[in-house]
């Protein structure tokens, strides 16, 4: 019996572990509001550029992350493939180059936290209390 207990224990941890790390946090500046997944969707393809009158400037995580893949399937709907093209057509017609983008979820934090107008995103295991979480999924 308490075998059975114990291995119903670790599979309810990993379960929960699971759970947050595949959660993502759209963090910003802390002089940004809460916002929502329509908003996140449009500032991420450069259909928003300003919050509030004040200049958004967005971050990534680099490619082939499952952060970022998370986080493109979470808000945008898109895969890595669908959103690089999609950048390529908007940087050919003139309507805008994509978001910079971080090697680490650190990375992104210390811009977002410096940078008024910072809004980047992380995956809920990198969550520290210091951050202005604008949307979690």
């Amino acid at each position: 019996m308490d075998n059975k207990l114990i291995a119903f224990a670790l599979f309810l941890a990993c379960a929960v572990s699971q759970a947050t790390a595949d959660k993502v946090l759209i963090i910003g500046h802390s002089d940004l509001p809460k916002l929502d997944g329509v908003t996140i969707e449009k500032l991420f393809t450069g259909r928003i550029i300003e919050i509030n009158g004040q200049p958004a400037i967005v971050v990534n995580v680099a490619p082939g992350s499952p952060t970022r893949q998370q986080f493109f399937a979470t808000f945008l709907s898109k895969d890595e493939d669908q959103y690089r093209a999609y950048w390529v057509v908007r940087r050919f017609i003139g309507k805008g180059t994509p978001p910079k983008e971080f090697a680490t979820s650190r990375e992104i934090i210390d811009f977002v936290k410096s940078q008024p107008g910072g809004i980047g995103y992380i995956s809920a295991v990198d969550r520290t209390p210091e951050l202005n979480v604008l949307i979690e999924k």
